[in-house]
């Protein structure tokens, strides 16, 4: 790529934070009709169906109980040497878990068997991805096949259907997706994992989809509800093989095959989950493909009941709206609910039950389980998963009216939630805590709290407040006042290379002079 190429800007803005980011190209997604009139449908009212979201289990095979959890590695709880060995060190790791490492096969397990408790009715299972540890220096397609394998076997023992979507932790290396256009068959192997793990719930058609780019569309057979995995990885910014020049409008044709699942859906009165990793509306996600994939979103919200992602590790939604200059509860279209992790790097193990109108497939009450690793037990015993909290229960009263028992939760629900934030701060103090499920809850005001709730109120990454600083930045985004990525995951070989470079003083301010010279952003 060109020193002056849009590529270059994005890469800059990635790598170094020094560069303001480029105007989004101007694209419409071609559409087979324009959107009718009309709206989703009203709840049915009927007895509603319960559905499980976890996202984010981070499963360490290599997690060994009294190996320190303190250590100079970015990832604790191994038995990297005699210094960290059990008995060797004066902070063992315990058996089920501990915030400073990833989930052991006991913890993951255990919110297995806690599903098949509360939720032994469930329809079916969403899960967003990351399976593989954050190990990210060596990782190897064997492991991660292994590990990916591993889990869906796991997953299979909660005998209902599992619809699963791509992680960007499960390619080797971490991050690495090219796309059909770069012929690159490098990470095929991920592709045919997941085809083989996943075709017991979609069957053999919608498998061979996944072989291609990752994705699927498979109706579930017990209800009027199809589901859509999309690949989120061609639009993560830390993929590098999107930094082409010029940069794909649509990777792997995913965004042509969308709308032509979404209008056979429409055409057939389907209603549609889309189930994702990354969120499309937070700073992880490149501009241009979140403006045109919620133009998607858009035309077929009607046939689009929710849409839900993972990747964040935290508590978290964002909202869809027709017009992002002009925010309210009449233009809020979409809502996309991102549930909090399995592994308790980010806050305490957590998982949700949706309760679910069986007619419209519209979300009536979101229900988030946790494992509290300050129970003494935690360690003894096992985990004891308890509800933390109801989404109607503790956001219900924020609005006025609020709702009923029978209504659903829509776009412009969370919408008027998200106005009461700006003016009740102890609601909105309150959200801060459940985005971590409790655990070490930051301060957030002012300009924290402004930016916080722009970001709840974008579905494209255009508008969600993230402004990159001048300066080197190699680390991660804040967790409190972004929906970037949390700092303990997703980083590559390469980006933690830059970092170690930049903290060489002689170095970075080369590095500043030079850029300064060749791009005159500072």
């Amino acid at each position: 790529m060109s020193l002056s190429s849009k590529t270059s800007d994005l890469f800059c803005i990635e790598f170094l934070g020094l560069c303001s980011f480029p105007a989004v190209d101007a694209y419409s997604v071609p559409f087979p009709s324009p959107k009718a009139a009309g709206s989703r449908p009203a709840p049915s009212g009927k007895t509603p169906i319960k559905i499980v979201h976890y996202s984010d289990i981070h499963v360490d095979p290599f997690y060994e109980t009294g190996s320190a959890t303190n250590c100079s590695y970015p990832m604790c709880c191994r038995n990297y040497s005699s210094a960290y060995a059990p008995g060797n060190n004066n902070s063992p790791a315990g058996a089920n878990g501990d915030h400073n490492c990833d989930t052991p096969k006991s913890l993951e397990a255990s919110m297995y068997e806690a599903i098949s408790e509360i939720a032994p009715d469930a329809a079916f299972v969403l899960f967003t991805g990351d399976i593989v540890d954050h190990a990210v220096w060596n990782t190897t397609q064997a492991q991660n096949t292994i590990d990916i394998n591993d889990a869906y076997s796991r997953m299979a023992a909660l005998n209902t259907y599992v619809y699963g979507t791509a992680g960007n932790h499960e390619a080797s290396p971490t991050n690495s997706f090219p796309t059909l256009k770069e012929g690159d068959s490098s990470e095929q192997w991920v592709f045919d994992a997941l085809s083989s793990d996943w075709s017991q719930w979609i069957g053999a058609t919608a498998a061979q989809v996944t072989k291609s780019f990752g994705a699927y569309s498979a109706k579930y057979p017990n209800g009027n509800i199809r589901i859509i995995s999309i690949n989120t990885n061609f639009y993560y910014v830390q993929n590098y093989w999107m930094y082409e020049d010029p940069m794909e409008i649509d990777p792997s044709g995913q965004f042509a095959w969308l709308v032509k699942e979404l209008d056979a859906a429409e055409q057939n009165k389907e209603n549609v989950y889309i189930i994702g990793h990354t969120p499309m509306g937070s700073s992880d996600a490149f501009h241009d493909g979140s403006n045109y994939f919620d133009q998607i979103v858009n035309r077929y919200s009607n046939t689009i009941a929710a849409l839900f992602f993972g990747h964040t590790h935290v508590d978290q939604f964002e909202i869809a709206y027709s017009n992002y200059n002009a925010r309210t509860y009449e233009n809020a279209v979409a809502m996309s609910y991102i549930a909090p992790s399995l592994v308790p790097t980010s806050g305490m193990p957590a998982f949700r039950v949706y309760y679910v109108d069986p007619d419209t497939f519209g979300v009536l009450d979101s229900v988030t389980y946790i494992a509290n690793m300050t129970d003494p037990s935690f360690q003894t015993t096992g985990p004891q998963w308890t509800p933390y909290y109801s989404a109607k229960d503790v956001y219900g009263p924020l609005v006025s009216p609020p709702p009923t028992a029978e209504s659903e939760l829509t776009p412009a629900f969370w919408h008027n939630v998200t106005a009461a934030f700006q003016t009740n701060n102890a609601a909105f103090n309150d959200y801060i805590a459940r985005k971590s499920r409790g655990w070490k809850v930051p301060s957030c005001t002012g300009t924290c709290q402004t930016e916080e709730i722009c970001q709840l109120q974008a579905a494209q990454s255009q508008y969600n407040c993230y402004t990159p600083s001048p300066g080197l930045h190699f680390g991660k985004r804040d967790v409190t006042s972004s929906q970037g990525h949390r700092d303990e995951c997703g980083i590559s070989v390469s980006r933690e290379t830059l970092r170690l470079i930049g903290q060489n003083s002689e170095l970075k301010k080369m590095l500043i002079k030079r850029t300064a010279g060749l791009s005159g952003e500072l």
